[in-house]
């Protein structure tokens, strides 16, 4: 199973990204999907979660309100809508597949995770 992700870059405080995740190997509906970041010097922190069907979604208090989560199943891909981004949110982005637990903020219930993707957001 392979997790590419795409769309990191630098953006101005205000600004918007969205972050892709191309799941590969493995029939995509079989996933329940998270996305993570990792900040230097600091801890994986979760970001938000989507369940196998789409209809469930999970958010950090941080992001909730400016993250949006979603799946397209046709295309095996999750996505990370990221919009009034703030110079905190600078962190490396990865996505994460699980096949047993679905909605989940525990890093160490998915099976599967990308390499990540630089998001830098300018003060």
């Amino acid at each position: 199973v392979q997790l590419v992700e795409s769309g990191g870059g630098l953006v101005q405080a205000g600004g918007s990204l969205k972050l892709s995740c191309v799941v590969s190997g493995r029939a995509f509906s079989a996933f329940a999907l998270g996305w993570f970041r990792q900040a230097p010097e600091k801890e994986r922190e979760f970001v938000a979660s989507i369940t196998w069907s789409g209809a469930n979604t999970y958010y950090a208090d941080s992001v909730k309100g400016r993250f949006t989560i979603s799946r397209d199943n046709a295309k095996d891909t999750v996505y990370l809508q990221m919009d009034n981004l703030k110079p905190e949110d600078t962190a490396v982005y990865r996505c994460a597949a699980s096949t047993w637990v679905a909605g989940t903020w525990n890093g160490d219930e998915y099976d599967y995770w990308g390499q990540g993707t630089q998001v830098t957001v300018s003060s």
